[in-house]
């Protein structure tokens, strides 16, 4: 067993083997000792061979953590092929023991300058573009990014010919560690490698290809000895763009009866020109498509929450300014479902099938929404929040915003008449409120999300709740009442008003309205409408009792009239001294 240390630089590296039977300790001193490495305490770790692999236990007086497989572990086996890593020096555990033929010192260490080979044609272009055609759907098709690395290792190996082994690649943020994110040989059974953890930096943080040759150097003091002695040059080149940001395509190789001087000569006759001009095209197209994908999949996002109005403010110029938070007349919808809790706990352990049918309730809401040219601004666990006014000015908000409740309500009543339909015991709740906010990109500096801050949002929620109390579906403030009487035609909808009431907790009274589809087939006439408004009328003025008579006439279907009667009957059918017409609302909803 052999243990190679791979620290920073290329010079920060040994090959030691390991002896079986008693414990060897590796840390700042000793025979074992890694004096380049500040994060590794004088006895840091305990290295035992046994059963073929070698044990690695930290030891109490190390200060700082052992990574291995991405986490920090106390104790673990690693076999052949296994890293671990400590501060920035990498461990790989080889097997075999050290050959003379093996260790190589470091012969050149060049960058590749970005589109420096693009000049130079390959020279079996026909096959290494087929190779490179493939690239696309590659990318297009994988179903996960694991599996998108397995493929382009497959493609690096199609198409860098003197390649032996290739791997992907990521540098971590802080340009500490490296993790390979997927690595492949030609010849499986010759096992795993390990990639240069120092050659991986270069390539990645400098943004440079960067290529490493080893070979025989007569009179080399102090020679260096590459990662392990099976390769004698690798290269690695960056991929550019936020989308695969710190990945980076490794590929390494053996001289194969090649002189070193034809991997160290001028490009245009450099035996590995033909091979990193191929992977440095594979890492171009790569960051380019990965950066479509990403921004198509953000706005598929996007349209998710935005109307195609608001999309093409946001897309057009300056998105970041067009998202700043400002101040803006705004319309706010905030829709609660009911039947939530029954839902889940009907569900049992199916709560995957439970959260469905809820996205799918919330779904008829934020259609609706979407449809009327709104923006959602936020979903509250069973709850959606959608506003109207930004980023661009509306004059016809408060309509469009009626017009979703209304969409919504219908939808909600259209699968409840189906007994069997997944979302038949759901039913819908929904506040509107107009009036001053801010609205854009709100948040903290770590994350922001669109949406929109202010009284009028916590009004909307208020109403929604009270259509829990006064039993109606769509309750809507009064300057919405004011623009829906105005602006939304009758055979859209139509708005009574319910009553003046003070909510729970607050002094200020509130005239709610009751928002309503037009007249027809099982919904209240117009008829009803006026009689209720003369009972409130009356009602208002204190004559209860020909407040209670007008009620009379309305349709007994009518469950909003309850909280006119009930006040009424409350108070023996006359005003209470001091009257002025507000109801107070005992509880918050």
């Amino acid at each position: 067993m052999l243990l190679l240390a791979q620290g920073p630089s290329p010079a920060d590296r040994w090959q030691k083997p390991i002896p079986e039977g008693a414990p060897v300790s590796l840390g700042r001193t000793g025979p074992f000792a890694v004096p380049w490495e500040p994060f590794l305490s004088r006895a840091h770790a305990e290295l035992t061979v046994r059963d073929g692999k070698v044990k690695v236990r930290k030891l109490p007086a190390a200060a700082n953590p052992i990574f291995h497989a991405g986490t920090a572990a106390d104790t673990f086996d690693l076999a052949p092929g296994g890293t671990f890593v400590v501060g920035r020096t990498t461990f790989t555990l080889l097997s075999g023991a050290p050959s003379p033929d093996s260790p190589q010192p470091l012969l050149d260490a060049r960058t590749v300058a970005h589109r420096e080979l693009d000049a130079l044609a390959f020279r079996d272009a026909p096959h290494r573009l087929d190779v490179l055609s493939k690239l696309p759907d590659v990318i297009a098709s994988a179903s996960s990014d694991a599996d998108l690395c397995a493929r382009l290792a497959e493609m690096l190996l199609a198409g860098a010919r003197r390649a032996d082994a290739v791997a992907v690649v990521a540098l971590e943020p802080n340009a500490e560690r490296m993790s390979v994110l997927h690595a492949e040989r030609r010849r499986e059974a010759e096992g795993a490698f390990a990639p240069s953890n120092a050659l991986v930096r270069a390539a990645v943080s400098d943004q440079q290809t960067v290529l490493h040759v080893w070979g025989a150097k007569a009179n080399a003091p102090n020679p260096q000895y590459t990662l392990s002695g099976q390769f004698d040059w690798a290269f690695c080149v960056p991929v550019r763009g936020d989308a695969c940001a710190g990945w980076g395509l490794y590929v390494a190789g053996a001289f194969g009866g090649a002189a070193p001087d034809t991997l160290l000569a001028p490009w245009e006759r450099n035996e590995l020109r033909d091979d990193v001009k191929f992977a440095e095209l594979v890492a171009n197209v790569l960051g380019a498509l990965r950066q479509v994908q990403q921004l198509r999949e953000r706005q598929a996002v996007f349209k998710r929450l935005f109307s195609p109005g608001v999309l093409s403010v946001l897309s057009s110029g300056d998105a970041t300014r067009a998202l700043e938070p400002r101040e803006a007349d705004v319309t706010v919808m905030f829709g609660d479902l009911r039947g939530f809790s029954k839902a889940v706990e009907a569900s049992g352990d199916k709560l995957l099938d439970a959260l469905a049918r809820v996205s799918a309730a919330l779904g008829l809401m934020t259609k609706n929404i979407l449809a009327n040219r709104g923006a959602i601004a936020d979903f509250l666990g069973d709850a959606a929040l959608g506003f109207w006014g930004w980023p661009l000015e509306q004059p016809g908000r408060a309509e469009l915003a009626c017009r979703a409740a209304l969409g919504t309500r219908a939808a909600f009543a259209e699968v409840a008449a189906e007994p069997g339909h997944a979302l038949a015991q759901f039913r819908v709740g929904i506040g509107i409120a107009s009036g001053r906010a801010v609205a854009g990109g709100i948040g903290a500096a770590e994350q922001v999300k669109v949406t929109v801050f202010g009284p009028v949002v916590n009004l909307a929620s208020r109403l929604q709740d009270m259509t829990k109390l006064l039993r109606v579906p769509v309750l809507i403030d009064e300057a919405t009442a004011l623009a829906a009487r105005e602006f939304l035609p009758r055979d859209a909808g139509r708005v009574r008003r319910l009553a003046k009431v003070r909510p729970f907790g607050l002094e200020t009274p509130l005239v709610v309205s009751e928002l309503l589809p037009p007249a027809g087939p099982g919904a209240l006439t117009d008829a009803d409408l006026a009689a209720y408004d003369l009972a409130l009328e009356a009602f208002l003025a204190g004559d209860f009792g020909a407040a209670y008579r007008h009620l009379h006439s309305v349709s007994p279907d009518d469950r909003a009239k309850d909280l006119l009667t009930e006040f009424i009957l409350k108070h023996n059918r006359t005003a209470p001294p001091n009257w002025d017409g507000v109801i107070p609302l005992g509880t918050k909803g």
